[in-house]
């Protein structure tokens, strides 16, 4: 009920105000398809909302499994270095053309081409990640060479980033601050479908997440494959906060916080009620976020990053103070 509540308020609120009446009336298709108020949603609002649910609550389980895998409170979706990978392969097509000849010298680019090089970056790491996941059987030393294949991207994307053009770098700046809005319908279906299927590998894993809880010696007990069991968790991650990224660019702290934030309200640990309960505070507090970065009423409209970081970053001040307290 909140989740649809705050949906229609999203759709409802924005530089032009549309009354909730007329937003049902679009919405069900009873308004008139050439009036301002049907092209506005349908064409802006509805696909801006659909893609804040899918972020809030993709990026919200990624978290959730990462901090459970890791047994680290303050993981991320992004710790094994897989936005850093989509930042890198962003940054090629934004940053590459004022410094190589060749593959990289995109005169133009659009929407569509940094998509799919953020994908190709992303999926790169994570490709990397699995392959490292093989060979060692510290999920610690896993997240400590996630971390390090991180600081690398960020340093080619730095050393990129000094030497390319001011109007670059500014697009690039642009794109990292990340956005909801601008995404087509096949965009749109494109995350939705490596969300679902993120959403459908981590159901897989509800037994093996609640005893990595306890350790992999006790999940080893219970008869869990734990390689197995990485490798479904490293995937779902990666699909989920992967694809998000390549298509919305990098949304801060919505991962780290809404877990928590969860944890706290249902007082459980079992991912049987962790999971949905993510995906829906996710999307909810995403909701919340884009309707305050609409600046209703103004022509003007924040970085949804600033926004979930004004929210989010006083959650994992709180974190870290109550640290020994927390329901983990």
């Amino acid at each position: 009920m909140v989740l649809l509540l705050c949906f229609i308020i999203n759709i409802c609120l924005g530089s032009v105000n549309i009354s909730f009446v007329d937003t049902l009336k679009a919405l069900f298709g009873i308004a008139t398809k050439d009036s301002s108020s049907y092209y506005i949603i349908w064409e802006y609002r509805l696909p801006k909302a659909i893609t804040a649910i899918l972020v809030g609550g993709g990026l919200s389980l990624s978290g959730l499994l990462m901090q459970t895998l890791f047994r680290n409170p303050l993981a991320g979706p992004y710790v094994l270095g897989i936005s850093s990978g989509a930042s890198l392969g962003a940054a090629l097509v934004i940053m590459g053309s004022s410094l190589f000849s060749g593959f990289f010298a995109f005169s133009t680019f659009n929407d569509v081409t940094l998509a799919i090089a953020s994908s190709i970056g992303s999926f790169l790491v994570l490709s990397l990640v699995l392959i490292v996941a093989a060979k060692i059987k510290d999920t610690m030393a896993l997240l400590i060479i996630g971390l390090m294949f991180g600081s690398i991207t960020a340093a080619i994307v730095s050393v990129l980033s000094y030497f390319t053009k001011a109007e670059k770098l500014q697009q690039y700046i642009f794109w990292s601050f990340g956005s909801l809005g601008n995404l087509s319908w096949l965009q749109i279906f494109i995350v939705a479908l490596c969300t679902f299927i993120g959403i459908a590998l981590s159901i897989l894993t509800i037994k093996p997440l609640n005893a990595f809880l306890l350790g992999e010696n006790y999940a080893k007990s219970l008869g869990i494959q734990l390689q197995k069991s990485r490798y479904l968790i490293i995937i779902a991650t990666g699909l989920l906060a992967g694809s998000i990224t390549a298509f919305a660019g990098l949304i801060a702290f919505v991962g780290i916080a809404v877990p928590h934030i969860t944890r706290q309200i249902f007082h459980t640990t079992d991912h049987k009620i962790q999971i949905p309960a993510v995906l829906c505070s996710g999307a909810i507090l995403m909701l919340i976020c884009d309707t305050i970065a609409q600046l209703p009423g103004s022509v003007s409209v924040l970085p949804i990053n600033a926004i979930t970081s004004i929210l989010g970053a006083p959650v994992v001040i709180w974190l870290l103070v109550r640290k020994r307290k927390m329901i983990f």
